[in-house]
């Protein structure tokens, strides 16, 4: 994808955050590589305003290289994202759920098999002052093998090869958490999990299918 056409997207994909109930206000940010320019949602403004115009480049570095508003105060998670993975895209959310579960587990219990697509149970990586370098080490680790992980007491990252698939993964995050809550909050009841086998079988079965080929 072309810059102008990144550029696009990025701002699509951050009012698509908001229309979806994953945002509120100008929480959450969404970037994407175009060669070695990240292309990244700036700070502070309300997506419902933003335009193509309003995002901003930066390096591998973090040196800014386009536009002129301050880019995301989430972005040293994002290089570290883009360093330590094969990602083209990434999206940052404060998603209901997926928080609300962020602060009662480590792990997010493989309740459903959509958990192959992410490469299996969803870790949560430790809290960090938001726009920390710590918290950038946290999620890369919570990665490790993985496009998506937790934030505890804060919210979602996940990553994918164009912002389409990242989104994807996002609301797929956000769903399997909505169930696991669902189904934690029957009384005398616990959830029943999927096994290692057979996550790894609906891997194999998913593999190719949709979004998250």
């Amino acid at each position: 994808m072309d810059e102008a056409r990144a550029r696009e997207a990025v701002v699509a994909t951050a009012r698509r955050t908001v229309a979806d109930g994953l945002v509120v206000g100008t929480s959450g940010n969404v970037s994407a590589r175009v060669g070695d320019t990240i292309l990244v949602t700036p700070s502070g403004v309300p997506y419902d305003t933003l335009d193509a115009e309003d995002v901003t480049g930066v390096d591998l570095d973090g040196r800014q290289v386009l536009g002129t508003l301050a880019p995301t105060s989430e972005l040293p998670t994002h290089l570290a994202v883009y360093r330590g993975t094969d990602a083209r895209a990434v999206v940052h959310t404060h998603a209901v759920h997926a928080t609300a579960v962020s602060t009662l587990v480590a792990e997010l219990p493989p309740v459903h098999y959509m958990a192959a697509t992410l490469g299996g149970p969803v870790r949560v990586a430790p809290y960090a002052t938001y726009g920390t370098e710590e918290l950038a080490d946290h999620v890369l680790r919570a990665l490790a093998d993985r496009s998506a992980c937790l934030m505890r007491n804060h919210g979602t990252l996940t990553h994918g090869a164009d912002l389409e698939q990242a989104f994807h993964r996002t609301a797929q995050l956000e769903w399997m958490c909505r169930v696991w809550l669902a189904a934690s909050s029957v009384p005398g009841s616990a959830p029943s999990l999927l096994t290692p086998g057979q996550l790894s079988q609906a891997a194999e079965r998913l593999r190719g299918y949709g979004p998250d080929a």
